[in-house]
């Protein structure tokens, strides 16, 4: 076991004692009020800690968690805001870590903080956040475009700013969607520092290759699509998927496991009441034998009702 992630506010199991452990108030919406997200790896694997982060790696990779109440954060420079600061802090904390343990390469990126879509010290703490991450990954000599981690960022229900991450010895392929303008190189009306992350990353270092898509929305170019269509908001993230897949199989066309149903899920849902038409619209683009789970989370603009990560090439066991 290299790392857990408990998605909700309810018990979901015991975790044994130096297994990172991240936990997130992204409520379940259906099953249980609970549900436990663990990454595995294949060989012997060794825990550590370096200041607040937590970590287990394999030969090949690393899973870390680190959490970081912004209420503890001191008093900062005029104009920077809490969340910023705090955002910046944890990514040079972990990229401290994994300069040192010998893992450079970020491969995917969780980060779950309060009230996404607020405005607080002027403006809105998605901006915030991502001027925190682009700061830490320049400060820690990482590119902030081309070669960048794929992620995700959602507004949990509450609790501290949190972060769980999967990093490798060897870096991964940034996977671009061609729908889609890349995320850094947004225009300044989506906030004056852009989003670092790629559309997917694509690890041909692991056997078999592992490829995580990460979070995707309705958004063509780099404009919402759909503004109060849940259905339709659903079904253009699939259009995004399935060309984030086929860029994935131009990187690696001997690959398995790129297709839409072989991957697992995660569906964030900003409102609790939209759940049935989301799993409609999601059993028909993949069915129903996929691993998912249906999550309430905020999402990173407050046009987007939903959003869709996925992951193959891995172990899957699906709990439901």
């Amino acid at each position: 076991m290299l790392g857990v992630a408990i998605l909700g506010d309810g018990e979901a199991g015991f975790v044994p004692n130096g297994v990172p452990l991240a936990r997130v108030a992204t409520p379940v919406l259906a099953g249980p009020q609970a549900i436990c997200e663990v990454w595995r790896a294949g060989g012997p694997v060794r825990a550590g800690a370096r200041g607040r982060v937590r970590y287990r790696c394999s030969e090949t990779m690393l899973f870390g968690a680190i959490e970081l109440d912004e209420r503890a954060m001191p008093a900062g420079m005029e104009g920077v805001s809490v969340l910023q600061r705090a955002t910046a802090a944890v990514y040079r904390e972990v990229f401290a870590l994994l300069d040192e343990a010998g893992y450079p390469a970020l491969f995917r990126a969780w980060n779950y903080f309060p009230a996404i879509n607020a405005v607080a010290d002027g403006s809105e703490r998605y901006w915030q956040f991502n001027a925190g991450r682009q700061e830490a990954f320049g400060a820690g000599g990482r590119s902030t475009t081309g070669r960048v981690p794929a992620a995700c960022a959602l507004g949990s229900a509450h609790g501290p700013f949190t972060l769980y991450f999967i990093a490798l010895r060897e870096a991964p392929l940034a996977i671009e969607n061609p729908r889609q303008v890349c995320a850094y190189h947004y225009p300044e009306q989506y906030g004056p520092r852009s989003p670092t992350f790629a559309r997917a990353s694509l690890a041909l270092s692991q056997t078999p290759p592992v490829l995580f898509v990460s979070g995707t929305a309705s958004i063509v170019g780099h404009k919402t699509l759909h503004p109060g269509d849940v259905v339709a908001q659903t079904a253009e993230s699939f259009r995004n998927i399935a060309a984030v897949l086929a860029e994935a199989r131009r990187a690696d066309p001997a690959g398995s496991g790129l297709d839409s149903r072989d991957l697992a899920y995660k569906v964030y849902v900003r409102y609790p009441g939209d759940l049935g038409a989301v799993r409609a619209c999601f059993r028909e683009h993949v069915g129903d034998a996929v691993p998912v789970v249906f999550v309430q989370a905020d999402v990173c603009r407050d046009d987007l009702l939903v959003e869709i990560e996925a992951s193959g090439g891995h172990a899957m066991e699906d709990g439901r």
